[in-house]
């Protein structure tokens, strides 16, 4: 269910390893373009096609489905999945691929917390044109459940099915990993969206950087308070240590120059990588940012825990879906100025 840049290169290359798939996408400009010439993907240098089945509404759909792929934005996930609950088929599951932490919404949702597993994808992926996936980064999915179950049968089925597509590993704590993923999407996802440009181009700025080590920071507070242990994310990005301390903030260190060092080289590997959100607004849909920034500053709001750069950012997205400012960088010197101005009692941040 969905068919954007991360649901199209997803089901393309099911398509293409011999899986029995029919993609639903509710947006007939896509719909038409695959039906008259595939699953269009292309990674480097590699190009392929597969054909395959698409609808627009559920009620196209006949039969039950042993898995459910979940691929819409966020904020279209419950109702996607309350559209087509009747095709589930017994002892199948709803495989919650959003960013975000989604899993409890869809469980709720559909009444069986059951029938919910949980895939991070860590590749990136863009759509140039309907029909047509390129994915801008290496990565796979991580595998698991958010109750923290690991003897799910289902889940070994589940890597079976989508190896074709990309590595798969399962994490033993799941909602760790769910965390540190929507950590770093709070930065890396709505600083590309403010900027307009991809990740590359953003972290080459240091002022850039200082807001991304500000974000995480925040986000790993909250999740402190929630109890959640964090995981490294592809077993070496420790948000643990990325979050800033007090003396970092005050007069910089050693170790701050080395998380800046870490995030040029973050940007330098994943510098193709586009923000979906920023997708979003170019398609003239409203970004998912409350279920990312919005995330983590209405639990940090609730907890007691500052959380302005996050609440700062989730407001300035919604004023870009507005129409009352446009993507620029000159945003990311906006976002440090407003939660300055907010906080001026916190020094500014320098390596």
């Amino acid at each position: 269910m969905g068919t954007g840049a991360i649901g199209g290169t997803i089901a393309g290359g099911l398509l293409g390893a011999g899986r029995e798939v029919v993609a639903l996408s509710s947006n007939e400009g896509i719909a038409a373009a695959v039906r008259a010439h595939g699953f269009r993907r292309r990674f480097q240098d590699a190009h392929d096609t597969a054909r395959g089945p698409i609808v627009t509404q559920p009620s196209e759909l006949t039969g039950t489905f042993d898995w459910i792929l979940l691929a819409t934005p966020p904020d279209s996930v419950v109702e996607a999945a309350q559209g087509v609950a009747a095709h589930l088929a017994p002892g199948g599951a709803f495989v919650v691929m959003q960013n975000g932490l989604c899993e409890d919404r869809v469980a709720a949702a559909v009444d069986r917390d059951d029938a919910v597993l949980g895939a991070i994808v860590g590749f990136g992926a863009s759509m140039p044109e309907p029909g047509l996936f390129e994915r801008t980064s290496e990565g796979g999915f991580t595998l698991g459940r958010m109750d923290g179950g690991t003897e799910d049968p289902r889940l070994a089925r589940l890597e079976a099915l989508l190896a074709p597509v990309a590595p798969v590993e399962h994490a033993t704590n799941f909602p760790g990993a769910r965390w540190s993923k929507l950590a770093i999407n709070c930065a890396i996802s709505t600083l590309g969206t403010l900027a307009g440009a991809r990740l590359g181009r953003v972290l080459r700025h240091q002022l850039a950087r200082r807001l991304a080590l500000e974000i995480m920071t925040e986000a790993v507070a909250v999740a402190h308070a929630e109890e959640v242990a964090l995981e490294k994310v592809s077993g070496t990005l420790d948000l643990d240590w990325i979050a800033l301390d007090p003396h970092e903030r005050q007069r910089g260190s050693m170790t701050l120059v080395a998380k800046h060092t870490l995030l040029l080289a973050v940007g330098a590997r994943y510098r193709n990588l586009r923000s979906s959100m920023l997708a979003a607004l170019e398609r003239g849909r409203t970004p998912p940012v409350d279920f990312i920034n919005g995330e983590i500053a209405t639990r940090g709001q609730a907890l007691g825990i500052e959380v302005p750069v996050n609440t700062v950012a989730s407001a300035m997205v919604h004023e870009l879906a507005r129409g009352e400012s446009k993507p620029d960088f000159a945003r990311i010197e906006e976002l440090a100025r407003r939660t300055e101005r907010r906080h001026s009692s916190r020094p500014p941040l320098r390596a």
